[in-house]
């Protein structure tokens, strides 16, 4: 073993004896001061019982009533026990009864048309003599076609323009005349007279 071995071996040896030394005396100092230091007495009070509950009361005694049987109830059947009733025929059900047929209604009579009205006399025209002065100087002519309302009493009572002959002034005209100058013996149904409606073209045209 070399000599620095050695050395050491003898650094430890010496450093665990003094450190037993150390403990040792350390911890008997300690356990002998707390051994000797002075001991608390504490006055640890018992705590007092509860209370003791009250006994329970008595039980009351229950008055038990006497018994009462029901009275008798007597059932009265006037109908004999065991009574068993028969039916020899059965009534049969009666059959349908089927009411006829209703007879079939009359055909309405046919609707009667009325005849139409005509003209009164010869007034019912539109000539040269009717053109307006200005549509004379302008040299309008047409054909204008107007619907008029011939009344009960044979007289125009409506009248407008149906279709335009390009002009007012020959449209307005031919209503104007006509309400104003045409007569008719009025459309009659079943011999009274009724009103009629006609659609009727009339022609303007200047003399060549």
């Amino acid at each position: 073993m070399s000599k620095n071995r050695q050395i050491a071996l003898a650094a430890v040896a010496a450093l665990h004896v003094l450190l037993g030394y150390a403990i040792v005396n350390g911890f008997a100092i300690k356990v002998v001061k707390k051994i000797m230091e002075p001991i608390e007495a504490v006055d640890v009070k018992e705590e007092a019982p509860p209370p003791e509950e009250p006994p329970p009361p008595p039980p009351q005694d229950i008055e038990i009533p006497p018994y009462v049987p029901p009275p008798a109830v007597t059932v009265a059947s006037d109908a004999p026990t065991n009574a068993i009733t028969t039916q020899s025929e059965v009534a049969r059900p009666e059959p349908p009864r089927v009411a006829p047929p209703a007879p079939p209604a009359e055909p309405a009579p046919p609707a009667v048309a009325p005849t139409p009205a005509t003209p009164k006399g010869r007034g019912n025209v539109i000539s040269t003599d009717d053109y307006p002065s200005a549509s004379r100087a302008a040299e309008e002519e047409g054909v204008v076609r107007v619907s008029y309302v011939i009344g009960e009493d044979g007289r125009v009572s409506a009248c407008e323009v149906a279709q335009t002959s390009g002009f007012s002034r020959l449209d307005d005209a031919t209503c104007k005349i006509i309400m104003r100058r045409w007569r008719f013996n009025p459309a009659t149904r079943d011999g009274k007279p009724v009103a009629e409606r006609k659609i009727q073209p009339v022609r303007w045209k200047l003399e060549g």
